[in-house]
């Protein structure tokens, strides 16, 4: 594993909503620099910490970015391909990795290979580049075929990656972007999806070019280490753990997250050497602050989120907890267009940012919370303390969703004759005697300490 990748604090952004792209590619409108508009953010984002940017979708496509059309030109809604080369440049300059879409288990209807399939029928130099086509059914669409769509959408046409072309394709798309915008990463769109020797011979491929390329799937359900190994992907994104911080704050019980956590990652953790991919809210579920019952829970959570193990990320937008809902089925909600100046000094949740930017602090200088391991302290329904230790630092983080503070005794898993208090400007301490202590946990708040 890299070290740049376990040093990561990732920032999303879904730059059609976030530019204030039109819903619809004309597909003859000459190229709007939108792109230009992230470059103002650059600020923003090393003032959060941030250090790798994952951006998409970029390829130019009919709608929503996930039908692609051209998967060698950013989508002109955005821009050129010169206004993200340029964009990289800048993000480069200032630290901050990039890490694109890569949307290649299925096209948009307007991909020009399955128009030249609808036009010449069986005909076509591309029947065999479609996964499931069949000439004695029609599709919804009334092609005199059927095929094989994405989750039942078929204006998401399912590509056979089993087919040699379409995967020399795919590398000529990888190798491209690679050599032309300088990208640092990829994540791989719906990679659940993909045939696993598939995802093996993209990611032989991707290191012979470039071999610290960061691969990230997107994994909804499963054994996560069947697609993030060391013969395939770097990373995954961890749903389990993304359903279990929001709903253990919910319900008050916290034994849900640490049940997870300890089976991802304590002692005999499935995924204990595998850096996933952790997260609150993105741009297909609704924003982190109308998930949760009670927004005095957006404290405890987040100081989870940074604290542990995987690839810390935050959804443009939720450092300020701003809101996001899912409505007729529609994620137009959850990918706006944003002012920074506007969401920064209005959102109702603006100081969030500003813990964020602390708990960001606070990883960065710890090997122990980056790449430590992980040990259950404490769990009890409205309070929770694990531990992070990398050689001779251990970490304790103790959080809680009490409506007053608790205090509670801990047993260390390392000698100390204190705990400081890493979030408290004055550095509190807490004594410790024979490897216990007593530790208050503020309301719906959080400890992270070192011990000493």
């Amino acid at each position: 594993m890299n070290s740049w990748i376990q040093q990561s604090i990732f920032y999303h952004i879904y730059p059609l909503g976030f530019c204030g792209a039109p819903l619809e590619n004309d597909l003859i409108s000459e190229p709007i620099p939108r792109l230009e508009r992230i470059q103002a953010w650059i600020p923003h984002l090393k003032s959060l910490g941030i250090n790798s940017l994952y951006i998409g979708p970029l390829f130019e496509s009919t709608s929503h970015g996930y039908d692609t059309i051209d998967y060698l030109r950013v989508d002109r809604r955005l821009g050129t391909n010169e206004n993200f080369k340029k964009l990289v440049q800048l993000l480069h300059e200032s630290h901050i990795k990039v890490i694109v879409d890569g949307v290649f288990n299925h096209v948009g209807r307007d991909f020009p290979f399955f128009i030249d399939l609808k036009e010449n029928g069986q005909s076509s130099s591309y029947c065999d580049w479609f996964s499931g086509l069949n000439f004695c059914t029609r599709s919804p669409y009334n092609d005199p075929f059927s095929y094989d769509p994405w989750n039942g959408c078929y204006n998401l046409v399912k590509l056979n990656v089993y087919n040699q072309e379409v995967k020399n394709y795919i590398f000529d798309v990888i190798k491209f972007w690679i050599n032309e915008f300088d990208i640092d990463g990829i994540r791989l769109d719906a990679a659940d999806c993909l045939d696993l020797n598939f995802l093996k011979e993209l990611s032989y491929f991707c290191r012979s070019i470039k071999p610290d390329l960061f691969l990230l799937g997107e994994v909804i359900h499963g054994d996560y280490s069947r697609w993030a190994n060391k013969d395939s992907l770097d990373a995954v994104t961890n749903y389990e753990c993304y359903k279990g911080l929001y709903s253990s704050h919910n319900d008050k019980n916290y034994f849900e997250i640490a049940y997870s956590l300890n089976r991802q990652f304590g002692d005999g953790g499935i995924y204990k050497n595998l850096p996933l991919y952790n997260f609150v809210d993105n741009h297909d579920v609704n924003r982190i602050v109308n998930t949760l019952k009670d927004p005095n829970h957006l404290w405890p959570l987040h100081a989870i989120l940074f604290t542990m193990p995987g690839l810390p990320s935050i959804y443009y937008g939720s450092e300020w907890g701003i809101e996001g809902v899912k409505s007729n089925n529609s994620d137009i909600a959850l990918r706006p267009q944003l002012d920074l100046a506007d969401v920064s000094q209005n959102s109702p949740n603006k100081d969030l940012a500003n813990i964020i930017s602390l708990l960001v602090d606070i990883r960065k200088n710890s090997k122990a919370l980056q790449k430590g391991v992980y040990r259950q302290v404490l769990v009890a329904n409205q309070h929770f303390v694990f531990s992070r230790q990398y050689e001779d630092e251990c970490i304790i983080v103790a959080v809680s969703v009490t409506d007053s503070p608790v205090s509670v005794e801990i047993n260390l898993p390392v000698d100390g004759s204190m705990l400081i208090d890493l979030l408290s400007e004055a550095g509190y301490t807490y004594s410790v005697t024979g490897k216990r202590s007593s530790i208050q946990i503020p309301s719906c708040g959080a400890l992270i300490m070192k011990v000493k």
